[in-house]
């Protein structure tokens, strides 16, 4: 875990005596370290002054977006794939970029995943009770494509 710096340490004097700049890297590298190593628990004091502030703050609200979105996809991967809840989505405010990107693409994932399963069962359903009329018409690939042939072929 990061280093803290109790109230009364507050200040330049603290910082000082913890060792000045070469403190404050020591703690951002263990802040770093910690991130790397899956710890999205990790912040870094904001009671420095001037750039190191600015880091600790950027460190900080970069974590708290991780363990967010870390939150968000785990949360979407268990109702979805292991609860069988199907239609769950990630809700990641604020982010951009590749983030943004990626959690799109959970989404897109969980969505194309959810219509597929709906629409597999909404047949066998029909079929089960003797209506061989039903298709599944949603666009499939791979392993599930197979089973939309075989379904539709019934």
């Amino acid at each position: 875990m990061v280093e803290s710096v109790t109230s009364a340490e507050r200040g330049r004097s603290s910082r000082v005596a913890a060792g000045g700049p070469e403190g404050d890297l020591r703690r951002l590298l263990a802040g770093l370290t910690a991130v790397r190593d899956g710890d999205f628990g990790t912040r870094l004091p904001e009671d420095g002054e001037g750039l190191y502030k600015e880091i600790a703050t950027v460190f900080n609200g970069m974590v708290d977006q991780l363990s967010l979105f870390t939150s968000e996809v785990t949360r979407v991967a268990r109702e979805v794939g292991t609860d069988g809840r199907l239609g769950g989505q990630a809700a990641v405010p604020g982010v951009y970029g590749t983030w943004k990107d990626l959690t799109d693409s959970v989404n897109a994932m969980a969505g194309n995943l959810t219509d597929q399963v709906r629409s597999i069962a909404q047949v066998t359903t029909a079929v089960a009770r003797g209506d061989l009329s039903q298709k599944i018409t949603v666009s499939a690939r791979g392993e599930i494509l197979e089973l939309k042939n075989t379904i539709n072929t019934m």
